[in-house]
């Protein structure tokens, strides 16, 4: 599901609600069962009970993370963006930027805005042509505002260039090292995005939004010049190799739910005149212009997040024409691309479950995969696939992490391609989860793959419980990966549970017919995928079959929220920001753009094609006891949704419990909040699958 700008809450507001503070049902049942959920959350919440319990939320909150990683032109330097840990172990809202040099065999220095040992939010680090000096953003001078700053590699002053209001982001220097763009959304009140908590709106609601513009920063004298249109809102972009013009993916009006229909154009630097190149049939992403200037790069294809990137590669003449689609019959999605000195396409992709690097040629179409691991090798958290290359195209930097190695930035380079660590911050750290493999499965003609994160502390003679954890999306993949703090389902495995982590069809990883296989038939095909996943995990291991549960998050929870209204296999539920209503949540999400391309056309024009999929239609078939989890600020899926499917369940005698957290978006940023997400969540499963 999608994402969200300020000003856009009204059809969330329009409907009552009431509102629980965590820790606290809004509704249930009087059934002992439910009784004992509150008994064990309130046993799991007690700071004094060293339980196993402790150790698995200790493990999810304790990993360092990196949002970014960046290596100089040279490969030479190194910088990355690092998480700051409160004394809890959750995230502190700050981060630091340091800086290695990989020939001195120093350690990592510090750089940033501010005091030396002041911390900040400090982020989108961005390296001088030279390699000589990182413009980066930091909230220094004013808590909550970014402002662009720059400063020497090898140490000394940070100079302050911007003195603006509003959202900066996404720094790239001109091939001369003149210049500076950015993005800039000026005057606006929250991050971009539609996992960010909304805005509330009162009085008069009106179509209002901040446009995204690119500008242009003088490095002599700081002036910002904005040079895209007022109307016009800029998502890439990516500078000319000759510094004369930009391409830019952008689309008028609205930000956050047009993005579903960008279109690719070129940019003139001095004019800022703008040509459209290329209107695609579904999205794009990741535009990169080729070395001589004559080519621009980009994927295109089914996706249903911004951020969440995968497709085909494509290619247009940077003046315009007909594209061409290199990698039609890929069985993989790409996930991001650059172009190497040789005029060949480098680019990170999902094959299957798990991650790759490989080089395409644009004029042969050969691809030759250069790197790959059951992992997943990343530098832009939670969402994305992003990599960093040197300018000889020999050196990739990013981040490394897998179900065993907690994340850490690595480089990779050599033939055979080699993985060499940069940082240990993470050495030591033990998963509090079990083992995890690779399955696969074939249902309805597809072949079907999934994680298995078996039971901690695993006895082959033993029957466990398995609860399936069905990614976002669809447009996603699960791959292999250090459970974090909103990983919820791994803490299940630390606590006696197998966890089945399907790709059921509509997911990244087997090229763009798997993906585009659930279009118009939600919770049909993929949910039989889903429960043949199920099937093969009984097969070949110890799960009992009686005691089986169901949880995931956005259109994981919808598809939660789908199951206990299709069959009664599953004995508890856990739907976190779920979809139970697609009529309804047309009118209530604020990126309704995202779903024409998986429902054909609009719920005003084909009310048939949403009701058929709804849960809702179904609510009388369901019997499953359903934990139901959602952010009250949720622009993405508002809390309606979640409204209307514990309302329906209450009023049917269905065991339920529904909580809203305060002040959060689709992702919550709170830590006390993830924490009671994660202590329900397994309160809930242990009451109704333990033995």
């Amino acid at each position: 599901m999608k994402m969200i700008l300020p000003g856009r809450n009204a059809a969330v507001l329009a409907i009552p609600l009431l509102f629980l503070v965590a820790g606290h049902p809004l509704a249930q049942d009087k059934t002992g069962t439910t009784q004992d959920v509150e008994k064990r959350l309130k046993a799991a919440q007690k700071p004094q009970a060293a339980t196993p319990l402790d150790s698995v939320i200790h493990t999810l909150f304790a990993a360092h993370t990196f949002e970014q990683v960046a290596l100089a032109p040279d490969g030479n330097s190194i910088a990355w963006v690092e998480a700051v840990h409160s004394k809890s172990g959750a995230g502190s809202g700050s981060t630091v930027i340091y800086v290695k040099n990989l020939k001195s065999g120093t350690p990592p220095r510090r750089i940033g805005a501010g005091a030396a040992d002041s911390l900040h939010a400090e982020s989108d680090i961005a390296w001088s042509p030279d390699s000589q000096k990182i413009a980066f953003l930091s909230d220094a001078a004013k808590k909550g505002q970014l402002q662009l700053y720059v400063t020497s590699a090898a140490g000394g002053p940070t100079r302050m260039l911007t003195n603006v209001k509003g959202f900066l982001s996404n720094p790239g220097w001109s091939p001369d090292g003149k210049t500076i763009a950015i993005l800039f959304t000026e005057n606006a009140t929250r991050a971009s995005g539609p996992l960010v908590a909304e805005t509330p709106e009162t009085g008069e609601i009106k179509d209002a939004f901040f446009e995204q513009r690119l500008a242009l920063i003088d490095l002599p004298t700081g002036k910002l010049t904005q040079i895209t249109p007022a109307d016009t809102y800029i998502y890439e972009y990516d500078w000319s190799p000759d510094g004369k013009r930009f391409v830019v993916s952008s689309a008028l009006g609205n930000g956050d739910n047009n993005w579903y229909i960008a279109e690719l154009s070129t940019l003139d630097a001095t004019t800022g005149l703008m040509k459209s190149i290329y209107k695609p049939k579904l999205q794009i992403a990741n535009p990169v212009w080729s070395p001589d200037g004559k080519q621009i790069a980009f994927i295109e294809g089914l996706m249903s997040d911004e951020g969440a990137t995968g497709g085909d590669i494509h290619t247009i003449s940077s003046i315009g024409g007909e594209a061409k689609d290199l990698t039609k019959d890929m069985k993989a999605s790409a996930a991001w691309l650059g172009w190497l000195p040789d005029k060949k396409i480098l680019f990170s992709e999902y094959v299957g479950g798990n991650s790759a690097i490989a080089t395409l040629d644009p004029t042969t179409g050969k691809i030759e995969q250069g790197w790959s691991a059951e992992g997943a090798f990343s530098s832009a958290g939670i969402f994305g696939f992003v990599l960093s290359v040197a300018s000889d195209g020999k050196t990739v930097g990013g981040v490394y992490r897998s179900f065993s190695q907690a994340p850490e930035v690595v480089l990779i380079s050599g033939t055979p391609a080699e993985l060499k660590p940069v940082t240990s911050r993470n050495k030591g750290l033990s998963a509090a989860w079990g083992e995890a493999t690779s399955i696969s499965w074939k249902n309805d003609g597809h072949e079907v793959q999934g994680w298995l994160l078996y039971p901690r502390a695993f006895d082959p003679a033993k029957k466990y419980p398995l609860v399936v954890n069905v990614h976002g999306g669809p447009s996603s993949v699960a791959l292999s990966h250090w459970p974090g703090s909103h990983d919820f389902a791994a803490g299940l495995s630390g606590m006696g549970y197998f966890v089945l982590y399907p790709n059921p069809r509509g997911s990244y990883g087997q090229g763009e017919a798997f993906t585009r296989a659930n279009v118009k038939d939600f919770g049909y095909g993929d949910f039989k995928d889903i429960l043949a996943g199920v099937d093969e995990a009984i097969r070949i291991a110890p799960v009992d079959p009686n005691r089986l549960g169901i949880t995931g998050w956005s259109y994981g929870g919808f598809m939660t929220m789908w199951a206990v209204t299709q069959t009664n296999r599953f004995k508890a539920a856990m739907a976190g920001a779920g979809l139970s209503n697609w009529q309804s949540y047309y009118g209530e999400n604020l990126i309704d753009q995202w779903m024409i391309p998986f429902f054909g056309k609009s719920v005003y024009d084909d009310p048939e094609i949403y009701a058929k999929s709804s849960p809702i239609n179904f609510i009388k078939k369901a019997k499953t006891p359903t934990l139901i989890l959602v952010g009250d600020s949720d622009g993405e899926v508002p809390a309606p949704q979640s409204y209307e499917f514990w309302h329906a369940l209450k009023t049917l005698g269905v065991e339920t419990q529904f909580v809203v957290y305060e002040h959060e978006g689709h992702l919550f940023a709170s830590p006390k909040h993830q924490r009671d997400v994660i202590a329900r969540t397994l309160a809930w499963f242990d009451a109704h699958l333990r033995q």
